[in-house]
């Protein structure tokens, strides 16, 4: 009874690995964003599944960078991994310490500027064309989200998408950069969940082949799908981040 218990346990974190993995090849986020709450409603403690959630990213966008490597935005991508690690690092080591109501403010406020510079260029295409993605606004706004995501327990790969479009790159850049960047930016919170003793290893394991399999999937059928569609999901994605926090912060 108790083996039939753990497979099924194990076949569960299969299946949040692989539909984590399909979101994070498709759209280029961490995965957090489907991979946490899935993880806390299959029974994990909430910073067990941040800490799983930390450990898998590298290896599932490492997956997806590779499949979308030509996409890759060489130019900018060492600023914003600088940034990113750095906000992340930080962002991790100060949870707690900033009120959750607060935090919730700053996050939803930026999913909605976020979420209107993915379509910038339809609706303000003057003040759209003077926004350039920089090495200066590159590297400041992945210290900055990836600083709020890291205490809400992500790595920021949940809106560099998004941000990167709004910033200028064309989407399928977006996306391969943003899983690029989210490799490392993972690495700057691992060990301090791992130092906590918040990983759990088995689960871990079934998560992650889940999520390289899933990965893999989401960045080809990524390739083969029109920017237009992917910046639809894209709004999709930031807007419902937005009402989530705001529903869990009421």
């Amino acid at each position: 009874m108790n083996i039939m218990i753990i497979t099924i346990q194990n076949l569960i974190y299969l299946c949040i690995g692989l539909f984590a993995g399909f979101m994070s090849g498709m759209f280029g986020i961490g995965g957090g964003t489907v991979r946490i709450p899935l993880l806390n409603l299959a029974g994990l403690p909430l910073l067990s599944a941040f800490g799983i959630n930390f450990l898998v990213i590298p290896f599932s966008s490492l997956v997806g960078a590779m499949s979308q490597r030509k996409n890759i935005a060489r130019k900018i991508v060492t600023y914003a991994i600088v940034g990113g690690v750095l906000g992340e690092i930080i962002g991790a080591t100060s949870v707690g310490f900033i009120p959750t109501l607060t935090l919730a403010i700053i996050f939803v406020t930026l999913c909605f500027i976020v979420a209107l510079g993915i379509h910038s260029g339809k609706i303000i295409p003057k003040l759209a064309q003077k926004v350039k993605p920089t090495k200066k606004n590159i590297f400041i706004s992945s210290f900055f989200v990836s600083f709020i995501t890291g205490l809400r327990g992500g790595s920021g790969g949940q809106i560099f998408p998004a941000l990167f479009k709004s910033l200028g790159l064309d989407t399928h850049q977006a996306i391969a950069t943003s899983l690029t960047v989210s490799i490392f930016t993972a690495f700057g919170a691992i060990p301090i969940y791992w130092h906590r003793g918040n990983i759990i290893w088995l689960p871990a394991l079934f998560v992650l082949i889940g999520s390289m399999i899933g990965a893999r999937i989401g960045s080809k059928v990524s390739l083969k799908t029109k920017p237009f569609w992917l910046e639809i999901g894209l709004t999709i994605l930031i807007i419902s981040l937005a009402f989530i926090t705001i529903y869990k912060a009421l």
